[in-house]
């Protein structure tokens, strides 16, 4: 009866020390998320500048609505032959060099939905994986998710293309948690509807799954002009597929608008004229 006693009675001060810890990892998990959107929240706030001026240049030359907007960090923002390049589909490009999918998250109201577009292309990612253990494969594929809800939320019938994130030289060994990322990206977008996956990255690897290093500017991140062709071969045909000419030229040209992206904490590529993210 004793030993029944005293086993009784260690039962009941386990309970109390589990229901302690039970709480404190649900907290401690809680506290994580709130840094994590903390966190995202004030690296964004870093961009306002440039998303400024964005919106300057649109009150000066507003953008006709149905054009296709893309977005997202330096891969985007460098793309100096964008509007070119697409022709004669009619774009606006809006991407922030060294951005991060929750920066495109963060904006996505004023650089997308702002514009009624009649589709949207995002590149992003590579930032988020710049740093191996900073984010993680999952975490990068559940930001696209919310960019497509986003966009969807307000613009159910605009189309969503995600560009996979591309390999380089500078960030080689981070290539493994890319391609993870990509995997996941894109069984999420075979789910959507409005939304696709373009692969430009497995296009830049030879037959051995080498790089070129004639498709980097000189930084071995960038992409070069060659690059930049070869993402052209992919991703306007896929655009003319769903947006035939007809439906996609605007009467309204669209001004020439050169903006310099601004960068956060590199050193300035004298030669090229811009700052590695």
């Amino acid at each position: 009866m004793a030993r029944r006693t005293l086993s009784a009675m260690a039962n009941r001060s386990r309970h109390p020390l589990r229901s302690t810890l039970l709480w404190t990892i649900l907290c401690l998990g809680f506290l994580a998320g709130g840094i994590r959107e903390f966190r995202a929240t004030v690296s964004a706030q870093e961009w306002e500048p440039s998303i400024r001026a964005f919106e300057r240049q649109d009150k000066i030359h507003p953008v006709p609505p149905g054009v296709i907007v893309f977005t997202g960090s330096s891969s985007i923002a460098y793309w100096s032959s964008l509007v070119d390049d697409m022709k004669p589909l009619t774009v606006i490009n809006r991407g922030f060099g060294g951005s991060e999918y929750t920066d495109v998250d963060h904006y996505a109201d004023r650089i997308v939905i702002a514009y009624r577009p009649a589709a949207v292309v995002v590149y992003a990612g590579d930032n988020d994986l710049a740093s191996p253990g900073r984010k993680s494969a999952q975490s990068v594929a559940q930001d696209v998710q919310q960019f497509v809800q986003i966009v969807h939320a307000k613009l159910p019938q605009t189309w969503v293309f995600v560009l996979s994130i591309k390999p380089s030289i500078l960030r080689w060994n981070v290539w493994p948690e890319m391609k993870q990322a990509n995997q996941l990206i894109e069984g999420f977008l075979r789910t959507k509807d409005h939304a696709a996956f373009i692969d430009v990255a497995s296009p830049m690897l030879d037959s051995r799954g080498r790089l070129s290093s004639d498709l980097f500017v000189a930084d071995g991140l960038h992409p070069s002009a060659k690059c930049y062709a070869l993402w052209t071969s992919l991703i306007k045909p896929v655009l003319l597929q769903h947006f035939p000419p007809s439906k996609t030229s605007s009467r309204f040209s669209l001004p020439r608008q050169q903006s310099e992206p601004v960068i956060a904490g590199a050193p300035v590529l004298t030669e090229l004229g811009f700052k590695a993210p």
